[in-house]
């Protein structure tokens, strides 16, 4: 079997008995990309050279029998919304697309300190505003399973490259969905930890109160492996919760006997496909023959989380955006008669349709005289939407769901239709209104041979029960090994 194919536990087992070397890994991973990154544009830049010294540095670890991290010699690729020392973080962006970050986000000072390989930044919506990578400023990054339609987004990049090879493991952000929903349509496993679980220090804001860095990855053991190097306290971060990390590996049990899950009939409406809705459901099934017990509950204001997040995420960006203006870094207009000239010009220039799209929205929900009837209103529906969580959470450990309503749709399909693309994330914004946990795991094929993810998602701070059950499904079951047909060169 090909490097590029294993998980990263298999490969920290190959490194440890040496009969591979950090080099060797890190180099065969670049001739994969080399291989497809032309016919998946996942990768905005690479970062070879400095890959293959932090490759370098591992070798001399496991040379010298030190106890090497699980991460220690594995490529990881890393989403352009994360601060990378020395590296181009452009965000997807034009506004952004010659700054060189000054400093490591505090994820990558965790991964530089496991010994984790940097391969490069990934392709993304602009500014993490889309979901599916076809509003980034540079290119759109296709799926991997058929090249004629989108990966998801916005972390398009960080989980195509990952289906395809082209990274072991990756990290991606989750602002309203964006690691879950494009993990579901490329059939990897991603994660949103808890809002506060992992340091939003270094990543670049979209909506502060929303966003929150996680991992893509091929199972759900390297995905627990990338989580017990990036979770924990950031005196950085106000929002990092100081709260003890765990052994994710310790929760990794094919076993459900006791555990109780809340199907919410909210969440099985008219507008999921009958495909998605049947693997969904055969999930559950496998679930339940692993010893769970199943039972519906209600998510009663599941109705108004889009036009919640709609107010709130445009709002937040509308305020973390401001910051572009052309005077201390980035992009900035050259042909401008006066200052304010220059500020309109530079943020014309420099920000795509959608972001654009989303400061007005947010800057007139944020406006005098609309403040209480929009933002003050959707964040009173907020607190409704956590109480639904928080009441079903004393009833089950987790909730399952479908992670999108479909499977991945045609380049180009719905870009005329702002709210059509919205809808792609109906049934993840919920949980990062409320803060919570959540992953998708592959769980079937559509018709068409398109990933199917199936969501699990749990009360905070409980990424472990989360962790079990994704856990047992995938012993019971092969979907996690399925890989699309890509040709090589």
């Amino acid at each position: 079997m090909p490097l590029y194919e294993l998980t990263a536990h298999e490969l920290h087992e190959k490194l440890k008995a040496r009969e591979i070397t950090a080099v060797e890994l890190t180099q065969s991973m670049y001739h994969r990309i080399g291989a497809v990154e032309e016919q998946i544009d996942g990768y905005l830049t690479l970062t070879e050279e400095g890959a293959l010294e932090s490759a370098a540095v591992a070798d001399e670890g496991f040379q010298r029998g030190d106890e090497m991290p699980p991460l220690a010699g594995i490529p990881i690729a890393i989403k352009d919304v994360i601060c990378t020392k020395g590296v181009l973080t452009t965000c997807g962006s034009k506004i952004l697309g010659n700054f060189v970050s000054p400093y490591d986000a505090t994820v990558m000072t965790k991964l530089h300190q496991q010994g984790a390989v940097m391969l490069g930044k990934t392709n993304m919506d602009e500014f993490a505003m889309g979901s599916s990578t076809e509003n980034s400023a540079y290119q759109t990054t296709r799926n991997p399973w058929n090249l004629e339609t989108i990966p998801g987004g916005s972390s398009g990049g960080s989980s195509a490259v990952v289906a395809a090879g082209a990274a072991i493991c990756s990290l991606g952000s989750d602002t309203g969905g964006s690691i879950r929903q494009p993990a579901a349509l490329c059939g990897v496993v991603g994660m949103k930890p808890t809002y506060g679980r992992v340091s939003r220090f270094g990543l670049v804001a979209f909506a502060s109160s929303l966003d929150q860095i996680g991992p893509f990855s091929k199972d759900v053991t390297d995905c627990a492996l990338v989580l017990n190097a990036i979770c924990g306290h950031d005196p950085m971060d106000s929002t990092s919760a100081d709260v003890p990390v765990p052994d994710f590996t310790k929760c990794l049990i094919n076993d459900l006997e006791g555990v109780k899950i809340g199907i919410p009939k909210e969440y099985f409406t008219a507008g999921i496909d009958s495909e998605i809705e049947e693997s969904v459901r055969s999930a559950i099934a496998v679930l339940q023959g692993a010893g769970a017990t199943i039972e519906e509950v209600s998510l009663p204001h599941t109705d108004y989380a889009m036009a919640t997040y709609y107010i709130i995420a445009p709002a937040e960006a509308s305020a973390n955006l401001a910051r572009y203006d052309g005077v201390r870094y980035g992009f900035r207009a050259t042909n401008a008669d006066e200052l304010g000239d220059m500020y309109r010009q530079t943020r014309s220039q420099g920000f795509g349709e959608e972001v654009k799209r989303r400061i007005m929205l947010g800057t007139y929900a944020l406006s005098s005289g609309y403040y209480d009837a929009y933002y003050l209103k959707a964040q009173q529906v907020r607190t409704l939407i956590k109480s639904d969580f928080d009441d079903a959470f004393e009833k089950v450990d987790v909730v399952v769901t479908p992670t999108s309503p479909t499977a991945a749709f045609k380049i180009g399909e719905r870009t005329a239709d702002p709210l059509q693309m919205y809808l792609s994330d109906v049934l993840t914004t919920p949980a990062n209104l409320a803060g919570l946990p959540g992953i998708s795991i592959p769980c079937g094929l559509t018709s068409d041979d398109l990933p199917i993810g199936l969501q699990i998602l749990a009360a905070p701070f409980e990424e472990e029960k989360i962790l079990r059950a994704a856990y047992t499904f995938e012993q019971n079951t092969d979907h996690h090994r399925k890989r699309p047909k890509l040709s090589s060169k």
